[in-house]
């Protein structure tokens, strides 16, 4: 059975994430995006502490579908590093897994 991830990845905006949701549902790399959209992000970069509004996308998808993910999302995303942390799913109501891999193998 192939394992289920959940991809956290942060983004400028909400108009921002749901571009880059979008691509991903529709390219079957996940089979949910949600979207958090308005968090506050303090972070070390480039030796400042930054302190900015953020969107967060919560990304629901497989092992097998994580590298091209990943891609898909840098290719889209403004940002020169952006987040993008994959977490396993070690539990869930099963059905709702079942569905998860469904939607997100390729399409033969």
């Amino acid at each position: 059975m192939d394992e289920r991830l959940v991809l956290f990845v942060t983004a400028p905006n909400a108009e921002t994430a749901a571009a880059i949701a979008r691509a991903l549902v529709e390219g079957r790399l996940a089979a949910c995006v949600s979207i958090v959209p308005a968090i506050r992000s303090i972070y070390a970069w480039q030796g400042k502490i930054e302190d900015e509004a953020e969107s967060l996308l919560v990304v629901k998808t497989t092992a097998a579908r994580v590298e091209a993910a990943k891609a898909r999302v840098l290719a889209l995303h403004p940002y020169s590093v952006p987040e993008i942390i994959a977490l396993p799913i070690v539990a869930g109501h099963q059905a709702y897994l079942d569905w998860l891999t469904a939607e997100t193998r390729e399409e033969a």
